[in-house]
This record gives structure tokens, sequence and C-alpha cells, in this order.
């Protein structure tokens, strides 16, 4: 099917046929197991951290210190991964990428100190930073044009089912722990074991995965071998790739600082609203002198873990101890995950809206919605969030809007560049981008912990201050260009699927 053929009619599934189906399962299948990882790790930071550094540390701190570890290591093996995927093919670097990111998530679990911890997690970003560009790049290739911008949307989106996902191992994790099935603190280890099986998904991709044909053409012609093995160089040769590279990573920038920087810390903002408001409810009812109001605030679970303590024997100070780390601490840690689910299921339909308002208004309009409301939802969500009944319908609110940019990234990044810089060009966008994240992301922990030290709750201001990012997609915007109903840059040089 032509490249440029954008007179079908009907919805963009329809017009797919069974190989199609097949690339677009297991593209989607690569990127949302490379979400689930990213969100195990996500809900694991703040307990991994607390069992693996010293007393003293402060886990929100060194937990955005592990954070750009793991960015630093998706940006390098984005850039790196990238190239190959250029040149060796899409598919197999696909391929060897699953495979990284599968089993350095299970090496993660047997950390021992934050130094071996955080170095796993770098090679797993090697992985994960470079799955994305490649698959994004073997899709926008293989698609028929018309059903193009829907199945690279309906690929963002469905990344959401991964960390919907990990949201539910977590809550899993915290019902086992307390339970006692699983020793107190370590569930963490628990799961970035299951977050070593998508290496099994390698195999598929080895067996059945064709590369793309557009691809496959100018490597049996010879065409690919005309260009530089070191393809950014061509990159940033040529004016229009160069502009096209940076006006793209300055986009992503602005969204991976919002979302890993403040979205992320979802999980910290709930377990810290939380154990404060349960802890104090818990020290009055505890009172002798306690107010019937009181019975109203505290949640059953608590009541219930107090009543046994008391009829224990136990001293008070040993019963608040014992509440506060076997019964409040798995129960924010539960409704951690909740947060972090209800955030994706918000993302899903943020990120099917808009691709769907990519596809109509074109992709500028859906970048200009997506980072405005995205910084007024961040920013109430973080400033606003008080009670455990938001987070069904304050947090996921945030995720739609937040989320909602990175199914644009998918979208409009592989339009940017011709067959022979796809991945390269979209690799450098996603990764130096990441770069500039690693850097932000320990921001809201110096700002909670230097700027905002003396605020009753430092995490709100570090947050609303870190939303300022959003603002630089709304300033690089006017100067990218419009890929809307335009053919892949190749296109225009007759190539075919």
């Amino acid at each position: 099917m032509s490249s440029t053929d954008t007179h079908s009619d009907g919805p963009w599934w329809k017009q797919l046929n069974g190989y199609h189906w097949f690339v677009f399962g297991v593209a989607a299948l690569g990127w949302l197991f490379d979400c689930l990882d990213q969100q195990l790790f996500t809900l694991s930071r703040g307990p991994a951290m607390k069992a693996l550094l010293p007393e003293g540390r402060d886990p929100l701190l060194w937990g955005g210190y592990a954070t750009s570890v793991f960015l630093c290591g998706w940006a390098t093996g984005g850039l790196v991964f990238g190239v190959l995927g250029d040149r060796i093919g899409r598919a197999k670097t696909m391929m060897i990428t699953i495979l990284i990111y599968s089993l350095c998530t299970g090496l993660s679990a047997l950390s021992q100190s934050f130094w071996d911890f955080a170095f796993y997690r770098f090679i797993t970003g090697l992985g994960v930073g470079g799955e994305f560009a490649v698959g994004v790049a073997l899709l926008a290739e293989v698609m028929p044009a018309k059903a193009r911008s829907g199945a690279l949307g309906s690929l963002q989106a469905l990344s959401a089912m991964g960390n919907i996902s990990a949201a539910l191992i977590g809550m899993g994790m915290a019902n086992l722990e307390k339970s006692g099935t699983i020793a107190l603190g370590n569930s963490w280890r628990w799961m970035f074991v299951i977050g070593a099986i998508p290496a099994f998904l390698a195999l598929v991709i080895r067996m059945r995965m064709k590369e793309p044909t557009r691809w496959q053409q100018m490597k049996d012609s010879g065409e690919l071998d005309k260009h530089s093995a070191f393809t950014y160089h061509e990159l940033f040769s040529t004016p229009r790739w160069r502009k096209n590279a940076i006006i793209g990573m300055l986009l992503v920038c602005s969204g991976v600082i919002g979302l890993w920087g403040i979205g992320f810390y979802t999980p910290e903002l709930v377990r810290t609203v939380l154990r404060k408001s349960y802890t104090a409810a818990y020290v009055d009812y505890a009172k002798p002198t306690a107010a019937a109001t009181s019975t109203d605030t505290l949640p059953q679970v608590i009541k219930d873990a107090h009543a046994d303590l008391v009829k224990q024997g136990l001293p008070p100070t040993d019963i608040q101890k014992s509440i506060e780390a076997k019964t409040i601490g798995p129960l924010v840690d539960k409704w951690a995950s909740w947060g972090l689910l209800t955030l994706q299921i918000g993302a899903f339909f943020g990120m099917l809206t808009a691709s769907w308002v990519a596809a109509k208004l074109g992709r500028k309009s859906a970048f200009a919605l997506a980072f405005s409301t995205a910084l007024a939802a961040t920013a109430s969500a973080f400033w606003f969030y008080r009670d455990a009944s938001q987070t069904f319908w304050l947090i996921p609110i945030m995720g739609f809007f937040q989320l909602a940019v990175f199914a644009v990234y998918a979208i409009y990044l592989p339009e940017l560049f011709p067959t022979h810089l796809r991945s390269t060009g979209t690799s450098f966008c996603y990764n130096v981008g990441r770069f500039l994240a690693a850097a932000g992301v320990p921001v809201i922990g110096l700002l909670k912990t230097q700027v905002y030290a003396n605020h009753p709750e430092p995490m709100r201001p570090a947050a609303l201050t870190m939303c300022a990012i959003f603002m630089l997609g709304l300033l690089v915007l006017p100067f990218a260009p419009e890929t809307k109903d335009q053919p892949l840059p190749e296109d225009e040089k007759g190539f075919t699927h």
C-alpha cells in the first residue's frame, strides 16, 4: 500500500490486514511492558530507598537521584539504539532492547545498596530508552498512511495498560505484605522479579517480525549504505532535519520533565499526605478522651489493629509504633498504588483524546491544548489533594491532561524524519530531553528539602514551582512544523510500504 494513500474512508483500524495487526500488537506490547517497568520502579522507589539507604538519608532526595540515573540510562540507550535501529533494522533492535530492560529489571530485585540498585536501573534504562523510538519508527513505516496517526496514538494510549498493571501489582504486593506472605518492606523486590517476564516477548519478535518494506528496500538497493554510518552526523548536517530535531527535543523535554519531575511523584504525594493525616487521626483516636469524630475520620483497619494490640496489653508507645509501621505503612502504600492506577486510567482516555485532536485539528493544536491543560491540572492536583477520596477524581484528571501530550509525541516525532534517520531522529528528540529531565528530576527533592523546608507541606510548593516547565513546550511550539495530512518525508520521492 502506498504510504501516500490518504483517501481511504472509515476508521483507521479497518485499513489493517493481519500482519498490520501483528506488528501493532508486538509494538504495543513492547511499549506496554516498557511502561510497566517504569511504573514498577516508580512504585518501588520509595520502599527501596528506605531499605537500601543508611539511616538519616532522605528517601525522596535519593529516590530522585536513582530516577536521574535511570533516565540517564534511558537517554543513553535511546541515542545508541536509535542509531542501531536505522543501521541494523527496527525489529532486531527492538528484540535486543526488550531483553535488556526485562532481564535487568529482574536483577534490580537483588540490590543490596543504593549503588548497585542505581547500576541495575541504568542498564535497565538502556533498554527502556531504545525500545520506544524503534517501535514507533517500525509502526509509522508499516501502517497505511491513513491509519498512521490512529495507530501511533493508540500505541501510546495502550501504554497506560502497562502502568495500570503496575498499579495492580503494587496493590497485590501491599496485600501480601500486610498478610505476612511477603516480609515487611520486601514487596519492591518481588515487583522487580515480575518485571522480568516481558523477556519472552523478544522470542516472538525473533521468530515472526520482519523489517519494514521501506527500510528493507533501502538496505537491499544499497541506498542505506550511501548514508553516514554515524547517523547523528547526517541528522545535524542537514538544516531541515537539524531544525526538526532541536524543536522535537525541546517539546519532549517539557513533557518528560513535567511527568518524571512532578507527575510520577504522585505516589509520594499520596503517601506523604495520607500518612500525616492517618497518624494525626490515630493519635487523637488513641487518647482516652477521644472525641466521637475520631471514629468517623480513621479507617476501620487502623481501629481494628489498635483494638487487637490493646488486648495484648502492650504499652501505648509500642502500640503507636506498631500501628504506624504495620498498619498505616501498608495502607498508604496501597493508596499510593490506587493513585498510580487512577492516574493511568485518566492517562488512557487523555491519550486517546489527544490522538483524535491531533488527527482532526493538527499536531500543533493538540500540543497547545496538552501543555496548557497539563500545567493547570498538575498544579491543582498537587496543591489541593487532601483526602483519599480525591484519589478517584483529582488524580485521574491530572493523568488525563498530563499524559495526553505523549500520544502527540508518538504521532509527531516519526513524521519529522526520513527512513534512514527516523529511528535516530526520534531517539534524539526523546532521549536528549531525558538527559535534561535527569537533571530536572532531583529539583523537586531539592526544592522540598532546601527552598521550601520551612513550609508545613514542602512538597506542594515544590511541585507548583516545577509546573513552570510546561511553559517551555508552549514557547517552542510556534517554531514547530505542522505535519498533519503530510506524507512521511521520503514519500515525497515515491517510496512505498
